[in-house]
């Protein structure tokens, strides 16, 4: 489920564009908010509206959200409410007034009104194309936005300017390399999601996720990868 939250005023693009990792002026865009250590709180679909800016989030996140944006509101010109308005997404033919997924063209589209979703299978999507989801592969207070995925996906600029959580952001694109990450992986058996993923030796290399068939996405150290690895009883091997 989707909660619309929708915020006004005349400060609206200033207000979010520092605060959220991507350019708000380029909407419609991807976005998350950080702790000021670098971590996730949320994620979300920014979209513009008439004399308004959407934001198209996880129902269970809203709440929280809302809550933290309205702290940060200080001043500025900015009034944040939720909408009655809903959201359907599809990979069929798009219906008039749909945008195209920010993210990946292969999430279709989405639309803010009335209209009928279609029986994509999401996961088997995402799985394919390594593309994290709220709550599962993003973990608020735990996930690293470009261990995620966010940078592939476009859902941080580095041009930008500051926003919460940007120095850490920036400090480990520029300054260091990326030990673990979101990677595709194959499994024999149907492990649960949050199974460890251990080394023959029995060290942790990481964690599984959203399954699809004998594919799905882990978080894995990339020092990690090779050799025979588990999750649970499902024998684990990265995906070519």
């Amino acid at each position: 489920m989707r909660t619309i939250l929708r915020v006004t005023g005349a400060d609206r693009v200033t207000f979010l564009q520092g605060l959220v990792t991507n350019d708000v002026t380029r909407a419609p865009c991807w976005a998350a908010l950080l702790t000021p250590q670098g971590k996730y709180l949320a994620d979300f679909l920014i979209v513009p509206d008439a004399e308004a800016l959407l934001i198209d989030v996880d129902a269970r996140l809203a709440d929280d959200l809302a809550r933290r944006l309205s702290m940060y509101r200080l001043r500025s010109d900015v009034q944040i409410e939720r909408s009655p308005m809903t959201v359907a997404r599809g990979t069929g033919p798009a219906p008039a007034g749909a945008i195209p997924d920010p993210r990946h063209p292969a999430l279709g589209w989405r639309h803010y009104g009335a209209a009928a979703e279609d029986a994509t299978d999401w996961d088997a999507i995402r799985v394919a194309h390594v593309i994290p989801e709220t709550l599962v592969e993003l973990i608020p207070n735990e996930t690293f936005v470009l261990e995620a995925g966010f940078e592939r996906l476009h859902g941080v600029d580095f041009r930008k300017g500051c926003y919460v959580g940007q120095e850490v952001t920036a400090r480990m694109k520029h300054k260091t390399d990326l030990r673990k990450g979101l990677v595709g992986v194959t499994v024999e058996g149907a492990p649960p999601v949050g199974t460890p993923i251990l080394m023959d030796d029995g060290r942790e290399a990481g964690t599984l996720f959203t399954q699809s068939g004998d594919r799905a996405i882990a978080h894995l150290r990339f020092d990690r990868m090779a050799g025979p690895l588990t999750a649970g009883e499902a024998r684990i091997s990265a995906a070519g």
